[in-house]
């Protein structure tokens, strides 16, 4: 496995776990970081036997941010090959074939929201918070902007960026940024569920889903309707949809290969 310096990984039966490391700087995230998560997420999705990926913070937050320090000193000190910034680094994450849980441990701010808003899915503790608080600082969120757009309401999203107040976790769920919040003590019991209940489905099944799904997401509905069309064909011609049609009809639970 890959050594890094600004993150740790780990497979945990189903799920590959990402911990952003930068405890001194509440897991701000940088040009370093962000090449070794690429990395990561590469790696993820060639591991055998993953079903899903699980990003989260280090300590109590999950990340405060752009590392405005390393950001000005420039890249440096990487060990790995450069994949990409962090522009590519969030379409990396929505082009990813399996599914990304942010499991939001603490404070999610600027650079860390845009992480939480690029993943399949968003768990957080009831005592984080979230929020684009670039403005206070003259900067703005561009590059977020583009993957919390997607999820957030534009009034709220125009609040949020302009006002750069920070949200309760509650109020990231009623915005869309979180899918569900629990206590701080019930986090990794909520997050082993989910990954239960990825992994009891047909993994190609999955994996073309979400193939599809970023494909389509840009496309208007005439031309995303025919591509769909021939997707679904795609996924019909599995062994693993020819299971699933079997075991409905015979009245049993499916038997997934992954083929």
């Amino acid at each position: 496995m890959t050594a890094y310096a600004k993150i740790k990984t780990a497979t945990e039966g189903a799920a590959h776990r990402i911990t952003l490391f930068n405890p001194e700087r509440r897991n701000a995230i940088g040009p370093m970081m962000v090449n070794e998560l690429l990395h990561a997420l590469q790696e993820a999705q060639k591991a055998d036997g993953v079903r899903a990926i699980v990003i989260t913070g280090e300590g109590k937050a999950f990340c405060a941010g752009g590392d405005f320090q390393q950001m000005s000193a420039g890249r440096g000190g990487d060990q790995l090959p450069y994949k990409g910034d962090y522009a590519d680094l969030l379409l990396a994450m929505t082009k990813c074939e399996l599914p990304i849980i942010a499991r939001v441990n603490g404070p999610a701010m600027g650079g860390g929201l845009g992480l939480v808003a690029a993943c399949t899915f968003a768990i957080g503790s009831a005592d984080a918070t979230l929020g684009t608080p670039e403005v206070n600082v003259g900067l703005f969120p561009m590059m977020i902007m583009a993957v919390l757009t997607r999820v957030v309401p534009r009034r709220k999203l125009m609040e949020m960026m302009l006002l750069g107040e920070k949200m309760t976790a509650d109020q990231a769920l009623a915005v869309g940024l979180l899918g569900s919040v629990v206590p701080a003590e019930g986090l990794d019991a909520a997050i082993e569920e989910l990954v239960k209940k990825i992994a009891s489905k047909s993994p190609i099944t999955l994996k073309l889903g979400l193939r599809a799904f970023a494909e389509q997401d840009d496309l208007d509905l005439a031309t995303a309707l025919p591509m769909l069309r021939g997707r679904l064909g795609d996924v019909l011609g599995t062994d693993d949809a020819r299971e699933g049609l079997t075991a409905f009809l015979e009245k049993r639970p499916p038997r997934w290969t992954g083929k």
